[in-house]
């Protein structure tokens, strides 16, 4: 049994869903299930009870669940707990970025890290908001910022922003459109990234456009938001994003695209800033951190 096992074991257990599950990991279900089968030849016994529509935790599951995760938790801490051991004067401090952050929250977070400068040195670590949060489950990353919603075991939210999202329009099609109606986007390709990385809240935003009639989708595999603007220029789809002409996606935008806001729906996405509750328990340093991010980092507004 290596910890990899405990670790699919665990995805699984908390979504319910081989598939789900499979997602999170960035892996196919099929490598997913064969490991977790091994797993079960292993302790001998079964973890899964599951049918063509329902997974369960079997009784053996369920006792296993806390224990893998206090061994998963105790081995992604190796990293900083060395760190802490071998002590350093000005701690490096990890943090996550998503893509597409709204300026106005970058600018928040060039403050925040010139206000730690003098307890630590703060390090971005880029990447999508599920990948950030498996960064921030297994220690790597001290916190994060993420586009919400997060549900996660022993993991901490406090949402920080919430931008209205608009539809992403070729120019030609709507030149002088304040508003677009659903029933407008029904004969047109929704043009979505491919899903390492959108945030969740992007499956609610599906569900909402199938509902509608909007059926045909095209997902673009680059990881390149610049990408989607170009095929939506060509004319006959959309996308859907930032409608606040200050997002951080703005620089991706230009005269052949048009973004306009939905009259018969009002998406927004909420971005937050995540950490794990235990680590703050054992490091009060770390707990004045966030406390400090929270202050800076916040829409005093809201």
């Amino acid at each position: 049994m290596e910890i990899f096992h405990l670790r699919y074991f665990v995805a699984v257990a908390e979504k319910l869903s081989f598939s789900g599950a499979a997602r999170s990991l960035h892996m196919a279900t099929s490598p997913l299930s064969q490991r977790i089968r091994d797993l079960e030849r292993e302790l001998g016994t079964v973890l899964f009870e599951q049918d063509s529509h329902h997974v369960q935790l079997t009784e053996a599951g369920t006792a296993l669940l806390p224990i893998a995760r206090e061994a998963l938790g105790k081995f992604d801490d190796v990293p900083w707990r060395l760190r802490e051991a071998i002590g350093r004067r000005r701690p490096v401090v990890y943090l996550g970025v998503p893509p597409g952050l709204h300026s106005t929250l970058r600018e928040r977070l060039t403050e925040f890290t010139r206000r730690c400068a003098e307890v630590c040195e703060l390090k971005r670590w880029p990447g999508g908001s599920r990948e950030l949060l498996l960064g921030v489950q297994r220690g790597e990353l001290a916190m994060a910022l993420v586009h919400l919603p997060v549900h996660a075991e022993g993991i901490e939210v406090f949402e920080l922003m919430r931008e209205p999202l608009g539809a992403v329009l070729p120019a030609a099609e709507f030149a002088g459109r304040e508003a677009v109606s659903l029933h407008e986007l029904v004969g047109l390709t929704y043009v979505r990234p491919s899903a390492r990385m959108l945030p969740d809240y992007w499956d609610e935003l599906e569900a909402r456009l199938s509902a509608a009639g909007i059926h045909r989708r095209m997902t673009l595999d680059t990881g390149d938001y610049s990408s989607t603007a170009e095929v939506i220029a060509n004319g006959g789809a959309f996308a859907i994003s930032m409608l606040d002409p200050k997002s951080g996606m703005q620089k991706l935008r230009d005269e052949s695209i048009a973004v306009l806001p939905i009259q018969d729906f009002s998406p927004h996405l909420a971005t937050g800033l995540i950490w794990r509750q235990d680590r703050t328990q054992e490091q009060p340093e770390l707990q004045k951190l966030i406390s400090a991010a929270r202050g800076t980092l916040a829409d005093t507004a809201a």
